[in-house]
């Protein structure tokens, strides 16, 4: 099949949507179908790329952005690809180019819900007296953009529930992102780059570390986590907080931390490049977050394939991924996670079940597998939707 996937957001960003893209790229191409992928324009991004057409943007809400709107030129090329499949991975720019030409061409639309917006009006909605507003419109935008499309698909039973809730009435499939195990694995890592890179972020050879990756920003509800480690670390010693990423909030928690004199035991090594990254989780002892605004979290599941146990916030999103001493833990208040944390990092034989469970029990969240399960539903979808005589169904 031709497929054009529509995203906001892509490779080199770092975030879960970028990754899910990225992923469903190269595993789509692997099974032998042609894939293009329309995105937004990216500083970093390094040019050309193999079947990735980047639409002009502007910067949207800190390190995001948003592509601009009537591109004449760019939609006669995308006719002229003659797409079997147009798949959206956003409710904004990109996604309504997609759609439009999706209705324009008539060829199955699929869409991928991945990110709860209401979670995020804080960013444009400095009122706080108006949010209510607009969580609501954000609903709205919502059910309206994944109603217009053929197939709607999430990564969790969590999100399924979420848009029935909205009153979303397309069939939708529960397909969870895969991953690429082999990169997160123990076996790929440098022992003695691990350890200049543990000097180079201020964590010593004895220290135990507990590891966040993932967004600086008020949905992931970064300041209880370190509320609850500050806490922790009062009266532990040789244990310390890594978090890598970047975010708005990110200035604000450095000075936080530091106010409360524990700058040299909570550290923030700012955003790396997903070409990286896997060797960050290889730091770790211990992955933890608190987000409840995760569609998925593929941090989860990459920490997991790194044979890192996790210690996250209860949250739908994961049942069924982290099991209660089986790979981690999930909790609920502070005095829960102090004992959890504390338990995994200081009983060895405990760590180490936990970390070996964690390599298998994402075992079969593959990127092939993932790619097949797309490859089902697109199949299904083109049996449904009257397509143009001059689209080939199957390559």
């Amino acid at each position: 099949m031709k497929i054009g996937l529509f995203t906001d957001t892509y490779y080199p960003q770092v975030n879960g949507v970028a990754t899910s893209v990225l992923m469903h790229k190269q595993y789509l191409e692997m099974l032998g179908h042609r894939v293009f992928v329309f995105t937004t324009t990216d500083p970093k991004a390094i040019m050309p790329e193999l079947g990735v057409f980047r639409i002009s943007s502007i910067p949207f809400a800190s390190t995001r952005r948003i592509g601009t709107f009537f591109h004449p030129k760019v939609t006669k090329m995308i006719r002229r690809l003659e797409l079997d499949v147009i798949h959206t991975h956003t409710e904004f720019s990109l996604g309504i180019m997609g759609r439009s030409l999706a209705k324009e061409l008539k060829i199955p639309f699929v869409h991928t819900y991945h990110t709860i917006y209401e979670n995020y009006t804080h960013y444009i909605i400095k009122f706080g007296l108006l949010e209510p507003v607009a969580k609501k419109l954000a609903r709205t935008i919502s059910t309206r953009f994944c109603n217009s499309a053929d197939q709607v698909i999430v990564p969790t039973e969590k999100v399924r529930e979420l848009l029935l809730s909205y009153c979303v009435n397309k069939d939708i499939a529960v397909i969870p992102t895969g991953i690429n195990a082999d990169r997160f694995s123990k076996s790929n890592c440098c022992p003695a780059a691990l350890m200049e890179l543990r000097a180079s972020l201020g964590i010593g050879a004895s220290d135990k570390l507990l590891l966040y990756i993932g967004r600086i920003s008020r949905e992931k509800n970064i300041d209880l986590l370190l509320r609850y480690v500050q806490r922790y670390l009062q009266s532990k010693e040789h244990v310390k907080l890594l978090l890598v990423g970047d975010g708005p909030e990110r200035r604000k928690l450095e000075e936080a931390v530091e106010e409360g004199g524990m700058a040299d035991r909570i550290l923030f090594a700012g955003e790396v490049p997903w070409d990286r990254i896997a060797m960050y989780y290889q730091l770790g002892d211990l992955f933890v977050s608190a987000s409840q605004s995760e569609t998925q979290g593929i941090t989860y599941t990459e920490a997991l394939a790194s044979g890192l146990p996790v210690v996250a916030k209860a949250d739908p999103c994961l049942d069924g991924v982290i099991r209660n001493d089986c790979n981690g833990f999930m909790f609920h208040e502070q005095a829960d996670f102090i004992q959890r944390i504390d338990s995994v990092l200081h009983e060895r034989q405990l760590r180490e079940r936990l970390s070996a469970e964690a390599v298998r029990s994402v075992s079969e969240l593959t990127g092939i597998r993932f790619a097949k399960s797309i490859e089902a539903l697109y199949t299904q979808t083109l049996i449904q939707t009257p397509v143009p005589l001059h689209t080939e169904k199957l390559s």
